[in-house]
């Protein structure tokens, strides 16, 4: 019998390797990349602690932990937090983070949100978890004082804020009849949690769903009420690594650090037994058979991902037609060959098959999220693209969808329409691709999609993808700037913010909203210009010329505003090398810097608005004006 599976330990992640000596390892390390490889592991409370300590030494030494992403977050609470607060920042390494974390002295919470002018409000976080315990809120008032101190917040900062359910107690002094009385703890951890997703949705808040979270681990476990009385602790220290995890892969959504492709093995993954050597009916699968029930969960969990629009493909080490015929032929398979969007079945090494994959897809390795039931191809993946994630997996197939799932690897922060239509969108563009390679020319291509781009300023119905794709979009990102869905509706009506949702259909479908921008004024003595402080796109509709025409769209609003220039602002990234020349190839000239502190590749650039020549384009042109 397989040993019990419990998230509290973080089982999807890999285990250090046997006779390493972390804390040396630990100190060793010099740079962010390193400190990274090192979060990537199964650590418990006292490893987090050693990373958090690593992290601080290199800050205080001016070390620069490049290319971890710098985030500063205001943890909120009303317990002991001295245990917790060096777990977030262990953790966030896993994402590519550099927490740093201010939190305000001990029993003053409140002072720290209420007053105007306390050390919150002046260290400006970028990010603010709130995190309120039952216990806390019980003595102080419920729901009514989370929600003062929510409105203190947005009125002081436009940033995210997370917030948290909170755990009901498992005592009940009423027994089965808890739930009803109004005022047990049951009751009031309900109402609590109830009215605060409300709350959530109005201020577009990132939720942290503890309430789901101490379930799972048991809630006698997660109360330690030992632990409670003597340290003051919101929960049990032994779930500290799981709290400080989800947590990390919150700010990591943040951040865009999400899964967008399952890529799934096929022999003892989709099905139990080798294809090749077992043939069709030897092959487990389906129901009557504990084994092939097991299977057909997986492939069940893997339409459910899809139908919220992660992508679906293949690698397998296998003959391409013997892969395939499963999907074609076997009458239990749930999964076809329409809902895959790669499939790579061949004899070279599965990393080389990744990448190949995220190359069709176009999107990062960091993307790619793989599920094999073989160890050693897990640790080969693993060692040569440590970008891609890989969940360690139980031996038991029947965990394999709860180790997924927990993994968070594909955490999301907001749901929409577009997303549940990612997967077919993705169909439309092999369509497109296939078109494309019988076309003539470039020209032809474009012209035979019957592109139609429509143009709007930010409304509220656009809202919620708008932030989800502020957040997400890595590559096609002029300067990577994140903003909440509070901070977009304060920039939709601002009315000295220009602000642009671009969508694109064509023959083949809608691709739904594909590219934002937002200009500022210029703050400058007599100047007249507007500072392009946003601009991304889908990298799906990269090649169709719909850069010209949002420049083109820029230009035409910048006049109508009696604006004279446009300036352009490229801010490096990792990932955002495919956008370096964005500006130039659109017809920008050089601008001197702005600031004396540039980074390496960062640059600036102007357009004259009535020099500029708008361009013949293939595509037809709409506008809505609200």
């Amino acid at each position: 019998m397989s040993p019990r599976w419990s998230s509290a330990e973080l089982p999807w992640l890999p285990e250090l390797p046997q006779g390493e000596d972390y804390r040396q390892a630990v100190r060793a390390c010099e740079d962010g990349a390193a400190l990274q490889a090192l979060a990537r592991y199964r650590l418990g409370g006292n490893q987090l602690h050693l990373l958090a300590k690593q992290v601080a030494r290199l800050r205080a030494a001016g070390a620069q932990l490049s290319p971890l992403v710098s985030v500063r977050l205001a943890l909120l609470a009303n317990g002991s937090v001295d245990l917790i607060a060096p777990a977030l920042v262990g953790s966030a390494l896993r994402y590519g983070i550099a927490l740093e974390v201010w939190k305000p002295g001990h029993d003053q919470l409140a002072q720290a949100v209420l007053q105007p002018d306390s050390e919150l409000y002046r260290q400006v976080p970028d990010l603010v978890l709130l995190a309120l315990d039952q216990r806390g809120l019980r003595d102080n008032g419920g729901f009514e004082h989370w929600s003062m101190l929510r409105a203190a917040l947005a009125a002081r900062l436009e940033v995210p804020v997370v917030v948290q359910t909170v755990a009901p107690s498992p005592e009940a002094c009423f027994g089965n009849y808890s739930s009803r009385v109004e005022h047990s703890a049951r009751a009031m951890a309900a109402d609590f949690n109830s009215r605060l997703l409300d709350a959530a949705e109005e201020y577009g808040d990132v939720l942290l769903d503890v309430s789901a979270l101490a379930a799972s681990g048991g809630l006698e476990a997660w109360h330690d009420l030992s632990q409670h009385h003597l340290y003051k602790l919101p929960f049990s220290q032994r779930f500290v690594p799981l709290y400080g995890e989800h947590v990390a892969r919150l700010v990591g959504a943040l951040q865009g650090r999400v899964g967008k492709c399952l890529v799934l093995d096929l022999d003892n993954t989709l099905w139990g037994g080798v294809i090749g050597d077992d043939g069709m009916d030897g092959i487990r699968l389906g129901r009557g058979d504990a084994v092939g029930e097991a299977h057909l969960a997986i492939q069940q969990m893997a339409l459910q991902l899809r139908e919220r629009g992660v992508l679906l493909a293949v690698c397998s080490k296998n003959d391409d037609a013997r892969a395939r015929q499963p999907f074609r032929e076997h009458p239990e398979m749930l999964l076809k060959e329409e809902h895959i969007a790669v499939f790579q079945a061949n004899w070279a090494d599965k990393a080389s098959n990744l990448e190949a994959i995220a190359g069709v897809l176009e999107i990062g390795l960091d993307s790619l999220v793989l599920l094999d039931d073989n160890p050693a191809e897990r640790a080969q993946v693993r060692g040569a693209l440590p970008e891609v994630q890989v969940p360690e997996l139980p031996e038991d197939p029947a965990l394999f969808p709860r180790a997924l799932l927990a993994s968070g690897a594909f955490e999301v922060l907001s749901f929409t329409a577009e997303d549940a239509e990612r997967a077919r969108s993705y169909q439309a563009q092999a369509k497109r691709a296939e078109l494309q390679a019988g076309s003539r020319d470039l020209g032809q291509y474009l012209e035979s999609l019957e592109m139609r781009a429509t143009f709007a300023p930010f409304d509220s119905v656009g809202r919620g993808r708008i932030t989800q794709l502020l957040r997400r979009s890595n590559q096609f990102n002029l300067t990577t700037r994140r903003h909440s869905e509070s901070e977009v509706r304060a920039l939709q009506e601002d009315p000295d913010v220009y602000t642009l949702q671009v969508r694109l259909a064509d023959r083949f479908g809608d691709n739904g909203m594909v590219s934002v921008v937002i200009c500022r004024p210029v703050a400058e003595p007599g100047c007249s210009a507007w500072l392009i402080d946003t601009w991304l796109m889908s990298c799906r509709v990269l090649g169709r010329r719909l850069e010209e025409a949002v420049r083109d769209e820029l230009v035409r609003a910048a006049r109508a505003a009696g604006v004279d220039e446009l300036w352009g602002h490229y801010l490096p990234t990792e990932r955002n090398q495919i956008v370096c020349e964005h500006y130039s190839a659109l017809g920008f000239g050089p601008l001197e810097p702005r600031s004396e502190v540039t980074l390496a590749g960062e640059s600036w650039w102007q357009l004259p608005v009535d020099r500029h020549v708008a361009a013949a384009l293939p595509i037809e042109i709409q506008r809505r004006s609200d």
